[in-house]
């Protein structure tokens, strides 16, 4: 699992929030995702990546090496304000952070996700559910390895 925060923080620490910072973070995200594929491994990535072209790129980091699934976390900007636990939303909208995604700077959505998952319409369990689905029907997980998760608990 790449969190977009933690990595953020280890691996990109350096960089700011222009295009340039936030395109850059996002190609280094998937070229450690494009390794850890190449090596058999699989990868969420749990990042805001708003820009299209950037999305594309890591995609064709990827994409040779195994599979790749674009999932669009499609949420209502009022609702992600009222969802916000740090308060990054508030701030941006008093001019304490410049080139925030969806607020003072732009957020591309997908031209061509795999799946679009509806936060503000369908429960974690309804979205974990159709994702896998998706995993399932392109062969990038055993049917037996689904069967355990459904039975386990998701946090939300």
């Amino acid at each position: 699992m790449l969190d977009g925060d933690v990595v953020r923080q280890f691996l990109s620490s350096e960089l700011g929030f222009s295009r340039e910072h936030r395109d850059l973070n996002v190609r280094r995200i998937g070229w450690v995702a494009g390794e850890i594929v190449r090596h058999g491994g699989i990868v969420v990535c749990a990042v805001i990546a708003p820009y299209e072209d950037g999305r594309q790129e890591v995609r064709r980091m990827v994409e040779p090496h195994g599979g790749f699934l674009l999932v669009h976390v499609s949420t209502p900007l009022a609702v992600c304000e009222a969802r916000d636990p740090k308060g990054h939303y508030a701030k941006a909208r008093a001019g304490l952070l410049p080139h925030f995604t969806g607020v003072s700077d732009p957020y591309e959505p997908p031209s061509n996700p795999e799946v679009v998952v509806r936060s503000d319409q369908e429960s974690v369990d309804e979205s974990l559910s159709r994702i896998l689905g998706v995993l399932a029907t392109r062969g990038l997980v055993d049917s037996a390895v689904l069967a355990g998760l459904s039975a386990a608990p998701v946090a939300s």
